[in-house]
């Protein structure tokens, strides 16, 4: 895709499916962009969620970001997916979140900086890193069910609200 494709035409093309998220035009997309392309059309744009169907990301992102345990599942979130029933705001959801493992360390980072950025936390959260990105990734490939087991000890433990 020639450079001289302007950014709101690269989501417009991306959320239509007419071209890969993550286009050799460019080194990585920012994290908005990211998001915006793979992320809002569940979770919406402001990170709302859908109730009884997709999480909310606003205001949750940040506060399981927090620990070194939930940074790690929330990147394993990105690059494996998840699967199987969690409860988010008192309600059970049982779905899929598909994986996001061939976007970049860097995208990834970005775009979890951004979804903590939806809701000003209550404290500052460090931002994530490509190489915290890169350092999980080669932990070694995790199933979407195996993410959802971590997903449930941290909540057993209170580190996801």
């Amino acid at each position: 895709m020639p450079d001289k494709v302007s950014k709101l035409s690269r989501i417009v093309l991306v959320a239509a499916g007419l071209l890969p998220a993550v286009h050799a035009s460019s080194a990585h997309a920012d994290g908005a962009e990211v998001y915006s392309s793979r992320c809002s059309a569940c979770h919406k744009a402001d990170g709302a969620g859908v109730l009884g169907q997709f999480p909310r990301l606003k205001g949750r992102v940040g506060q399981i970001a927090t620990s070194k345990d939930g940074r790690s599942y929330l990147i394993s979130v990105l690059l494996y997916g998840i699967f199987g029933a969690v409860s988010v705001d008192g309600r059970q959801l049982n779905g899929m979140m598909p994986p996001m493992g061939s976007l970049s360390d860097q995208d990834i980072a970005d775009t979890l900086n951004f979804t903590v950025a939806l809701e000003k936390p209550g404290k500052k959260i460090a931002a994530f890193t490509a190489a915290e990105v890169k350092h999980v990734r080669n932990a070694g490939r995790l199933s979407a069910a195996q993410v959802a087991k971590q997903r449930a000890a941290l909540a057993a433990k209170g580190a996801i609200p």
